[in-house]
């Protein structure tokens, strides 16, 4: 499935589509730690046809990553190979339906909805404007903050399968749980979300005011939010109102202010991981790692990974990006 294995390069044998290919895309313009090697394929479909009939008519054994806005990702250096998807425009919008519900495809930026929703004046949303990233993503992990999560107040999700075929969810069918859903993810199996729909409720537009602008502020006193971040790094080990937190757990082994190469766990909030300007992706993942050895040597308990790492490590990037090109 690697690229090294083909005769030919992969662009020339994939299907025709409506949108758009670019080969040999650099990603790290594109993550929010301004890290890792190139795509070997990036694919924005037109819309969600033009994505069942790529995905229908690929050829087999051709790797598909799905990438957001790169907000909580690590690629790492040796890049991507196969195709990775971007859903761009044809899956960003936003409208407000019957019954105060809010639809949104899964490209949409989970800020501008909790926008939208407070220009319309629903409630019940606001939360989404302290998560950066997409729909999509908060599909795919259960996203949450300041106590509500996408389990409480999805509707439907639309997802396309492997095979082409589409699919709609129920909020029950998800297998919700803390920062996870049970929708098959590995490579081989994996469904792309494309849309949600989302309950919100009629509210005062002042209330809903001010409680974005909190989420802002609390937002921007306890993360470093202005650097080169990834958000949480780890999950909370008893789920989201349990205790101890990550980042006790963090701070009680001694890692704050861990330095990695150019990586360093936040002094300002020790969950997250800053890339200060000449970070590789090997040493972000190489300081959480050391970081959760700390962590399991010092408390016994072990961290699971939030943030999500794709791509190959060890290895060449999977050839030089081409100046230029764009994720």
């Amino acid at each position: 499935m690697m690229a090294a294995k083909r005769t030919q390069p992969l662009i020339d044998i994939l299907p025709e589509v409506r949108g758009r290919y670019n080969q040999n895309v650099p990603l790290s313009d594109v993550t929010w730690f301004r890290v890792g090697g190139c795509a070997e394929i990036v694919f924005r479909p037109a819309d969600i046809d033009d994505l069942a009939t790529f995905l229908r008519q690929r050829p087999p054994g051709i790797d598909v990553t799905v990438l957001g806005v790169g907000s909580n990702l690590l690629v790492r250096d040796g890049g991507i190979p196969g195709v990775v998807i971007r859903l761009g425009r044809g899956f960003a919008a936003v409208e407000i339906l019957e019954n105060d519900v809010v639809k949104a495809g899964a490209g949409a930026l989970d800020g501008n909805v909790a926008l939208t929703c407070r220009d319309a004046g629903l409630t019940g949303l606001e939360f989404l404007s302290g998560i950066p990233g997409t729909i999509g993503g908060a599909l795919r992990m259960n996203a949450g903050a300041y106590g509500t999560e996408m389990t409480d107040i999805l509707v439907e999700a639309e997802a396309v399968d492997m095979s082409g075929t589409v699919h709609r969810l129920k909020r029950d069918d998800m297998g919700f749980s803390y920062r996870h859903c049970d929708i098959a993810e590995d490579l081989a199996n994996d469904w792309i979300f494309t849309a949600a729909a989302m309950q919100a409720a009629p509210g005062e537009a002042s209330e809903i005011f001010a409680r974005m602008a909190e989420i802002s502020e609390q937002r921007d006193d306890s993360q470093p939010v202005r650097q080169r971040t990834g958000g949480s790094t780890f999950k909370n080990p008893n789920g989201p109102t349990g205790e101890p937190k990550a980042w006790q757990l963090i701070d009680e082994a001694g890692c704050r202010g861990l330095r990695r190469g150019g990586a360093l766990i936040s002094e300002k909030h020790c969950n997250f991981m800053i890339n200060e300007g000449n970070a590789t992706a090997a040493d972000l993942e190489s300081l959480g790692e050391e970081v959760r050895r700390r962590v399991a040597e010092h408390s016994g308990v072990v961290l699971e990974w939030e943030i999500r790492r794709v791509g190959v490590n060890d290895a060449p990037p999977v050839s030089s990006c081409h100046e230029g090109d764009s994720a």
